[in-house]
Order: C-alpha cells, then sequence, then structure tokens
C-alpha cells in the first residue's frame, strides 16, 4: 500500500505486476486489489497516473453503439458504461448525459442513418431513433444551416476523465496496491523463483529419505528506470507502447500500434449555451470524425482530429491541425468560431492494424497484453479489467487466490463539474474549513482547501499539471498568468515542509 516516486524497489517479488497507468491498468490493478491475499504493483513510466492518452480524450462515456457488432469491444463498452455509470455515481465522478446527434449534411450521410441505427440495435442498444431535419434544427438552435436529419442516442454521456483514473489508483493503493511512478520498464528477462518445501511427511511415515522440494517456476524480471521488479505473472496495459513491450521485449508480435494524434480545441465557458448535445459526423474508418461537445468543466470541445504517425511522443499541436478544426467546426456550429479559446491540445489513441481490442492471455508465458484499447477504454475500464482478470484467473488456476475479492473501501472524488455543487458554492463546507471559501485560481474558481486536499491525497501529484487534473487550477481562461504564482508556492511548499496550505 504504497506509491513511490525515487529510490530503490522492493525485493520480494510480486504476485502480479501491471505495466502502465492510465484508466485501463489502473481499473485493472483497482479489480486485484479486492483480492488481498495477492501482492500487487502498478508500473507506470511517468510520474503520475493518467499521464498519456487516459489525460487527452474526449470525455465521453460512449453507449457503444456504433461498435463492431460481435466484437470484444462491442460487449466490454456496453458492459463498462453499466459498471463505470454506477461507479461514478458512488464515488463523485461528474457525468452528465447530454445525450449525442450524429448530424446528416447531405444525403450519403442520410442515407447512412439507418445502417447506424440497426448497427446500434445489433450492439444492444435500443434507445436511438433518426429524427428530421426541424426535430434537429429545434433541439440545437445554433446549429448551422444544411443538416438534413440526424441519429439521436439520447444515452450518450460526458464524463470527467480525469477523476476517473484517479479513483482507480487511489482505491487500488488503499486496497494494497504498490504504485510505482517514475518507473519504466527497459526490459523483460526470466527469474526462477525458489522451489517451494515439500509438504512435511505424515507423523507415522517410515520414510527415512529425505523429502524433495517442489520446482521452482520461471518468472519475469522486469529492468527499469528504478531497479529491478520481479513478478511471477505479468499484465501489460503500457497503451502507446503495448507493442513494444509485447515484440521487444518479450518476443511477441500480435499487433502494431500506430499513434493517431487527435487535435482538439478547448472553448471558454461563455461558448456552453450554445450546444446542448454531443455533436457527432457520421463515422468514418478513422473513427468518429470531429465532434463538438460539451464538456462537464463547462467548456465546449470542438475535435479531435485522426492523423496517423511514427512519434509515439508527438502530442503538440499544428497550424494546419488547429485551422482544420476551425473549418468544419464553423459548418457545425458557427457561432463557436466567434467565442474565445482557452486551450489547444492534442491526444494519441492506441490505433492498430486490428478492428478490436487487443487482449490475449498466455498462460505458459504468465503473461496477458491489454492493447489496441483506443478512444472507448475508458468507458470499457472497467469492464476491461474483470474481462483481464477472469483471464488470470483461467491462466493461473490454483497458483493464484483469486477466487474471493473483498470489498473495497469506497472513494469519495473531489468534484470537479460544473453541473454539482463545487466547494466555494457549499456554505456548510466553508464553515467547517475556510480554506475552501478561500479561490485561488478564480477563472476556475479552485480553492485553497482542493489545493491542500490534492496535495495531502493518497496518490499526490508530482506536477503542476497534475495538480492541474486533480483540482482544474490554472486550467481556466488565462491558463495560470493570475494565479500560476500562487498555486507554484503551495505546491512547492507542501512539498518543502508539509504544512504550507
Amino acid at each position: 500500500m504504497t506509491v513511490t516516486t525515487k529510490g530503490p524497489l522492493p525485493s520480494e517479488p510480486y504476485d502480479v505486476t501491471v505495466v502502465g497507468a492510465g484508466v485501463v491498468g489502473s481499473a485493472i490493478a483497482r479489480e486485484l486489489a479486492g483480492h488481498h491475499r495477492l501482492r500487487v504493483a502498478l508500473v507506470e513510466a511517468s510520474g503520475d497516473v493518467g499521464d498519456g492518452t487516459s489525460k487527452a480524450n474526449t470525455a465521453i462515456l460512449h453507449t457503444g453503439f456504433d461498435a463492431v457488432p460481435g466484437s470484444l469491444e462491442s460487449r466490454l463498452v456496453r458492459e463498462g458504461q453499466r459498471l463505470l455509470a454506477a461507479y461514478a455515481a458512488e464515488s463523485g465522478i461528474p457525468v452528465e448525459p447530454v445525450g449525442a446527434l450524429l448530424v446528416a449534411w447531405d444525403e450519403e450521410q442520410l442515407a447512412a442513418l439507418p445502417g447506424l441505427l440497426e448497427k446500434a440495435e445489433a450492439n444492444g442498444y435500443n434507445g436511438a431513433r433518426i429524427i428530421d431535419a426541424d426535430e434537429v434544427r429545434s433541439r440545437e438552435p445554433h446549429l448551422g444551416e444544411g443538416a438534413l436529419g440526424a441519429l439521436d442516442v439520447p444515452g450518450e454521456s460526458i464524463i470527467c476523465p480525469w477523476t476517473t483514473t484517479l479513483a482507480y489508483a487511489t482505491q487500488a493503493v488503499r486496497g494494497g496496491v504498490d504504485l510505482h511512478l517514475n518507473c519504466e520498464v527497459e526490459r523483460v528477462g526470466s527469474w526462477e523463483s525458489p522451489p517451494a518445501p515439500a509438504p512435511a511427511p505424515p507423523p507415522d511415515s517410515d520414510s527415512d529419505s529425505d523429502s524433495a522440494s517442489s520446482g521452482g517456476s520461471v518468472c519475469h524480471e522486469l529492468t527499469t528506470s528504478r531497479g529491478a521488479v520481479r513478478t511471477r505473472y505479468l499484465i501489460n496495459a503500457a497503451g502507446l507502447h503495448a507493442d513494444v513491450l509485447d515484440r521487444r521485449l518479450l518476443g511477441r508480435g500480435e499487433f502494431t500500434v500506430t499513434p493517431r494524434r487527435g487535435q482538439l480545441i478547448v472553448f471558454d465557458k461563455l461558448a456552453r449555451d450554445l450546444v446542448r448535445h454531443i455533436l457527432l459526423p457520421v463515422p468514418t474508418a478513422l473513427g468518429k470524425g470531429v465532434l463538438v461537445a460539451p464538456t462537464v468543466y463547462g467548456n465546449v470541445l470542438l475535435g479531435p482530429t485522426a492523423e496517423e504517425l511514427d512519434d509515439k511522443r508527438a502530442t503538440g499541436t499544428t497550424e494546419d491541425g488547429l485551422a482544420g478544426l476551425r473549418a468544419k467546426g464553423r459548418r457545425i456550429l458557427p457561432a463557436l468560431l466567434d467565442e474565445e479559446v482557452t486551450a489547444v491540445y492534442a491526444g494519441l489513441r492506441a490505433a492498430t492494424e486490428h478492428d478490436d481490442y487487443q487482449i490475449h492471455s498466455s498462460p505458459e508465458a504468465r503473461y496477458i497484453t491489454v492493447g489496441g484499447i483506443r478512444s472507448t477504454g475508458l468507458t470499457a475500464s472497467m469492464a476491461i479489467a474483470e474481462y483481464v482478470v477472469g483471464l488470470l484467473a483461467d491462466a493461473a488456476g490454483p497458483d493464484l487466490d483469486l477466487t474471493v475479492a473483498g470489498d473495497l473501501d469506497p472513494v469519495g472524488m473531489p468534484n470537479l463539474g460544473e453541473a454539482f455543487p463545487r466547494p466555494y458554492q457549499r456554505a456548510d463546507l466553508i464553515a467547517t474549513d475556510s480554506a475552501y471559501g478561500s479561490i485561488i485560481c478564480h477563472c476556475e474558481r479552485v480553492t485553497r482547501g482542493e489545493i491542500r486536499d490534492a496535495l495531502i491525497s493518497t496518490v499526490p501529484p508530482g506536477s503542476l499539471e497534475g495538480l492541474r487534473r486533480r483540482t482544474r487550477a490554472r486550467g481556466g481562461r488565462c491558463q495560470g498568468f493570475y494565479c500560476g504564482a500562487a498555486v507554484r508556492e503551495l505546491f512547492d511548499g507542501w512539498g518543502e515542509s508539509g504544512a504550507a496550505c
């Protein structure tokens, strides 16, 4: 039950090690934490959880209506949506069921809507329906001219991806998982565990011979940037780098991750009244296309692009990419382009040559790979975790005690959503602790109490960006121009003294 960011790693071997503390890896670690007899590690190359693909997406809680029917992704997204919606309500993760409209802008797209409706029904989602141009216009009065109709998908929601990953990791650590950050896996080798002693002979045995010990087993030894981690079973949830771990380090090659960059533009909160639903185009082979969507933080998103790249670290935005987004946004929601831009960012999706998740178990190698988890991974995360632990149970058999899971203590996450009361709005909270009435970041209304709570939490931020994902501090219109120095002082001061807040 530790979080480490530097220094030597434990020498005692783990039963299971999960590589990658994104939303999927953290969910798997959380699922394993319920099995109290296991010694589990969650290993992450970055200095924080959710610091890769998981932090930069469109933050949609999907119904799975447009997945490939019969695919593993379809099944896990459908199950995951149900699990995550319930978990979010229990844990205080903000979710808003705004619904989605797949807008048809030409006759070809309009003709595709019945097929999309059939796909939704084949995926077990029966709430969708086709609506005409008049209803589209009444539902979205600021929509651009020329919409011919839409597929209405009322079950689509928006969610906070940051607190979802953080909730999983927090519950995992509190449940006994060791979280090792700044711990990049560089090589995977073999390690033979010592033989288990043979059971003592019965008291009435006439045998004078020495009892033989049962043979040891070959396990994994991970060489990391912080030392060695020994583990009996290995789960690869390394996201963009899952294929590298699979192929280069373990000699496999079932898939190749081609990073697909998605650039997005974040518009100011004054734009929020312009859109009521998630506005989706008719999807293509590259994804759902450019959308306009509200966020739980009160902003409006425009994006993403879909750019196939070779560089798995190319998370910068480009002039051409942003210009293309603005051109498409002008058609979808013309008035949006007159609003102020708060930020731009880009995320990389772990696309592969396959149309489905790449989750494979190799019992003989004591290894499970969890690859090709694309933008639906946030929604499917809890179902993926259950599925992977089921594969682990099948592979390990009696070698791991995975039969009885204990109930994890619930977690309560800080509310970052605008649809729910924030600390600065709660007189009862301020009455008990005045720090919740002291606003530090005025753009996002973040208080001293929230920053303090984040800095002393179970999984504290290792950087100002990590603090922003936990509180929204420095994430508003001025991007930290006004509050940056004060936030930095609190962050640095707490790290030095433990009592600066």
